[in-house]
C-alpha cells in the first residue's frame, strides 16, 4: 500500500516545478480531488528511442500521459496497462505503468498508411486510431485477479475515452485534459527538439453520493421508448468543469509555468491544497535473463526457426534494446 498524501503547509505556490512529476491536489470547497502530470525527459526518452513519425509519437505521448494520470491512483504495488487495438494506421499502442512511477510505451503502425494520412491532413487521434477499443487493465500481481475496462474508440479522443471509462466503469464524475508538444531549445550544435507533455485529472467526490448522480447510460434497462429522467449536475461540479475547460494545451506543457501555479490559477478563489508530488521515470523491465527465459519457453523447433546467421536476436519493442543469443545457450528449461 502506498503512503497517504502529505499536505504541504500553507504558502505561496512555487514558481518552479520539476518535470516528470505528478502533483495531487484537493479543492475542498468544491468536493474535488485531482492530479497534474508534467512529463519532460522521461517522455522524450520513450519517444526518442523509436523512429516514430511525429503524429504517431504525439499520439503515444497522449496515451502515456493518460496512463500516468490513472496509474498513479493505484494504492498498491502493481501495474496499470493501457492498450489500444484498432483498424486505423496506428494499429496498437501499449503503455505499461508500474508503481511507484516507472513507465514504458510502444506503438505498432502501418508506415505507408500513416504517411498517406499525414499527406491528406488527417493525422488526428480519430484518423490514426480508426475503429477499435481502448483497454485499461489493473494488474495486482500473479496472486490476484486482473481488472479490465473497455471503451470503444470510434472517433473518440483519449480524453473522450477516459470520460466514458469513468462514466461506465467507475461511475465517478471526471474530467481529463491532455496535451503533448515539442519544445525547441538552444544548444551548441543548433536548436534541439524535445517532447513535453502534461495532463490534468479532476474528479467530483462528495460525501453524499446522491450529489454525484449522473444520467442513466443509454440504452440501460429501461424499455424502448421510455424517457430517461433528467439529472441536474451539482453546482460545485458544474463550476469545476467550467474551470477545467479553461485550461489551454500550452499551460499544461509550459516549462515556465509551475504545476502549483497552474493549480492555483484554476482554483485559488475556492482554496486549493496540494500534496507531495511523486516522480515518474522512463524504464523498461526487459533484461538479458528475462529474454533468455522467454526464449527457453518456446519449443526447440520454434527456436530453430528463429535462427538467422547463426544467432537468435530479439529486440524489445518498448526500449529498442537488442539481445543476441547463441542457439545452444538456450537449451534447457526456463530458470526461475
Amino acid at each position: 500500500m502506498s503512503k497517504p498524501y502529505t499536505a504541504i503547509p500553507s504558502r505561496q505556490p512555487s514558481a518552479t516545478s520539476a518535470d516528470d512529476t505528478v502533483l495531487p491536489f484537493e479543492v475542498k470547497a468544491l468536493d474535488v480531488r485531482g492530479r497534474v502530470v508534467r512529463l519532460g525527459p522521461a517522455l522524450d526518452r520513450i519517444l526518442r528511442s523509436h523512429d516514430y513519425p511525429a503524429p504517431v509519437a504525439k499520439l503515444l505521448g497522449e496515451a502515456v500521459v493518460l496512463a500516468v494520470l490513472l496509474g498513479t491512483s493505484l494504492k498498491f504495488a502493481g501495474r496499470f496497462i493501457l492498450q489500444t487495438q484498432s483498424d486505423g494506421p496506428v494499429r496498437m499502442l501499449v503503455v505499461d505503468y508500474a508503481t511507484p512511477g516507472r513507465v514504458r510505451a510502444c506503438a505498432r503502425f502501418d508506415a505507408e498508411r500513416v504517411a498517406e494520412a499525414i499527406a491528406a491532413g488527417k493525422a488526428d487521434t480519430s484518423d490514426l486510431l480508426g475503429a477499435g477499443h481502448l483497454a485499461m487493465t489493473i494488474d495486482q500481481g500473479p496472486d490476484m485477479s486482473r481488472y479490465q475496462g473497455l471503451v470503444a474508440l470510434d472517433g473518440k479522443s483519449f480524453e473522450d475515452a477516459a470520460h466514458e471509462y469513468f462514466l461506465r466503469s467507475e461511475q465517478i464524475p471526471t474530467r481529463v485534459r491532455l496535451a503533448v508538444g515539442e519544445e525547441m531549445i538552444a544548444a551548441s550544435g543548433g536548436a534541439l527538439q524535445r517532447w513535453r507533455a502534461g495532463g490534468l485529472l479532476v474528479q467530483f467526490l462528495p460525501k453524499a453520493q446522491e450529489r454525484a448522480r449522473q444520467p442513466d447510460l443509454d440504452p440501460g434497462d429501461a424499455p424502448a421508448g421510455h424517457a430517461i429522467s433528467a439529472v441536474s449536475a451539482d453546482d460545485a461540479w458544474v463550476e469545476s468543469q467550467s474551470l477545467v475547460a479553461t485550461v489551454e494545451d500550452v499551460e499544461l506543457i509550459d516549462p515556465t509555468l509551475s504545476t502549483e501555479r497552474l493549480v492555483y490559477r484554476l482554483f485559488h478563489e475556492r482554496g486549493v491544497r496540494v500534496f507531495r508530488d511523486t516522480e515518474v521515470s522512463a524504464g523498461c523491465s526487459c533484461s538479458r535473463d528475462t529474454v533468455a527465459n522467454m526464449l527457453r519457453s518456446f519449443s526447440q523447433d520454434d527456436r530453430d526457426h528463429m535462427v538467422e546467421n547463426g544467432k537468435i536476436t530479439v529486440k524489445c519493442e518498448f526500449c529498442s534494446s537488442s539481445y543476441e543469443f547463441e542457439p545452444d545457450a538456450l537449451a534447457g528449461e526456463p530458470l526461475n
